[in-house]
């Protein structure tokens, strides 16, 4: 495989990882009933979050105050990321 490929895969990689930890954060900051969404950076955590979170609250929402959609959310984007690596690892064996 290019390199150029190989640079892109190891990028996207990168970028999941980066959006896990971020989408981890957010997950354990809703444990904190004070916290202010609208204020920063607590806004742009929400906005940056909160669109690939709401994909997966319209299949699965809140049961009886509990919101289970983020585990969905991280184990797909744990997956694609899995995926990825095992790609670009297995384009740099060829």
């Amino acid at each position: 495989m290019d390199n150029s490929v190989a640079l892109l895969l190891h990028t996207l990689v990168t970028f999941l990882t980066f959006y896990f930890y971020l989408l981890l954060i957010r997950v354990l900051l809703t444990w904190f009933p004070n916290i202010d969404w609208y204020s920063q950076p607590f806004a742009v955590l929400g906005q940056l979050t909160d669109p690939y979170l709401n994909l997966f609250r319209s299949i699965i929402p809140p049961l009886g105050g509990i919101d289970f959609s983020p585990m969905l959310a991280i184990l797909l984007l744990q997956f694609a990321s899995q995926f990825l690596s095992s790609v670009a690892v297995g384009s740099a064996v060829l």
